[in-house]
């Protein structure tokens, strides 16, 4: 099997490093060699986050270079667009439509691009666009936007739905775990 590449972005404090370690620890299970990289920006003070999950039967590098990644996972738009040209021509960006202002924005230097779903489609890419952060208020935390995410991404993958259920056991919090399942299957479902 060659090596599959996934980008997981969006911005500090949302939660990208609880996902990639959900999607780490499914691959693992189903007996991927993984390897996960986190790159961050100013993540504490809003600031892009990147983490790059590779898997196959050998991988030896956790990097995703530009035109290599098979899947980009946004939990932002703008971070969605940002990341684009690391997305192989065939790749998907599974996406939120949440806008969070980044500073040019905030100070007016800027103004936040329109209609950046249909710009990122103009390019080829399959873009699955949906509004995570409304599916996890109604599973009952703005924080589970990542679970929704990875909900939705388990489309992408050739994995029974109880393998996604045995990584989220393993990885979430028992406190935070039946909300987490809630929003998993409403990003599933959505």
């Amino acid at each position: 099997m060659s090596t599959k590449n996934v980008m997981i972005v969006g911005v500090g404090g949302q939660g990208s490093l609880l996902a990639s370690k959900l999607l780490g620890r499914l691959l693992l299970d189903a007996g991927y060699d993984v390897k996960v990289s986190e790159v961050h920006g100013m993540s504490q003070r809003g600031g892009s986050v990147v983490t790059y999950v590779r898997y196959g039967e050998h991988v030896y590098s956790p990097v995703i270079d530009r035109g290599e990644a098979d899947v980009i996972v946004s939990f932002e738009l703008l971070e969605a667009a940002r990341w684009l040209p690391y997305l192989k021509k065939d790749g998907t960006v599974v996406t939120n439509i949440q806008q969070i202002d980044p500073m040019p924005v905030i100070t007016g230097a800027k103004q936040y691009p329109e209609d950046l779903v249909e710009k990122m489609k103009s390019t080829g890419a399959k873009v699955d666009a949906l509004d995570c952060l409304a599916l996890a208020e109604q599973a009952g935390s703005s924080k589970a936007v990542n679970i929704v995410l990875m909900g939705r991404l388990s489309h992408y993958f050739d994995m029974p739905e109880e393998a996604w259920q045995k990584a989220m056991e393993a990885i979430v919090p028992a406190k935070f775990l039946e909300m987490n399942k809630k929003a998993f299957e409403l990003g599933k479902n959505a």
